[in-house]
């Protein structure tokens, strides 16, 4: 099997160096295994994302000296793909609808008689299955969020995954991950938000299958977030391909790079007349 890597950016703000290390992770894996470097558009967040920033995106890569397939797959082109999982995933009796807000989910699980501390997943505090129990209608609601019934959806079954790097505490090599080693870090994730009809975790894990990704490489802020994400291609049928997380870059206080740190993006580098050499000797590639 040839094997197929991607850098998946999203067009909400300039790249910086830390997109830079990853797109050269990827790129280099891929490369050595003489594989497949591919490029994705994670633009579902409409509300931020912007056709400027998509094309600096292009601009940076092309400047870093590297080459992708074309055409570029772009997440907002591909909606109905997600409606037919969730579709699935509904049929399955998999899904709930929610109406909670952010206030409210902070609520139930700080009140007193939930009777435990506050614990919190790859979404932030994980949900107290507030919505869980209410009667559910017969066809998939348009207008509400929509939950995986985590305890329903991973019955009885061990998730496994390959990890050729390393997570945050050193994780590596074949890991598997009970049932209830599951349920109590992840909880009942959202897999489509009211404001745009699915979500990173449903989006990622189609996506990736469509374009045949074998390893994906990410940083370790989303190593938590495979759990569910092998959870998700076992429902929808999809092989699980490789992990390879990565270390972070981070600034001078020890804080992962954000977008809004225009004074470390790479058009800036650029600008004030760095050289390629220049940022993989500052990322520690050089």
């Amino acid at each position: 099997m040839t094997l197929s890597t991607r850098f998946a950016p999203s067009p909400t703000g300039p790249l910086h160096l830390g997109h830079a290390y990853a797109a050269w992770v990827a790129a280099d894996l891929a490369s050595r295994e003489r594989g497949r470097f591919q490029l994705r558009i994670e633009d579902i967040d409409q509300t931020r994302a912007r056709a400027e920033w998509e094309a600096q995106i292009y601009l940076d890569l092309s400047w870093l000296g590297l080459e992708w397939e074309t055409p570029v797959m772009r997440q907002s082109d591909r909606l109905s793909e997600y409606q037919r999982a969730l579709d699935r995933l509904w049929r399955d009796g998999l899904l709930y609808p929610c109406n909670c807000n952010r206030r409210d989910i902070l609520n139930a699980a700080t009140a007193p008689q939930e009777g435990a501390a506050q614990s919190f997943g790859p979404d932030g505090l994980i949900y107290p299955g507030t919505c869980r129990d209410k009667p559910r209608p017969k066809t998939r609601p348009p207008d509400l969020a929509l939950r995986l019934d985590m305890a329903q959806a991973l019955g009885q079954a061990q998730y496994c995954f390959t990890e050729t790097g390393r997570g945050p505490d050193g994780q590596t090599g074949d890991i598997t991950l009970a049932r209830d080693h599951i349920l109590r870090n992840t909880g009942d994730v959202v897999l489509a938000r009211r404001d745009m009809g699915t979500s990173y975790h449903l989006s990622v894990v189609v996506d990736d299958a469509a374009q045949g990704i074998t390893t994906v490489t990410r940083g370790h802020d989303l190593f938590d977030a495979t759990q569910i994400h092998i959870v998700l291609q076992s429902l929808l049928g999809f092989d699980v391909p490789r992990y390879h997380h990565h270390r972070l870059i981070r600034d001078d206080a020890g804080k992962r790079l954000a977008k809004r740190d225009d004074a470390r993006a790479i058009r800036t580098y650029r600008d004030d007349g760095y050289s390629v050499s220049d940022i993989k000797t500052m990322i520690g590639l050089g």
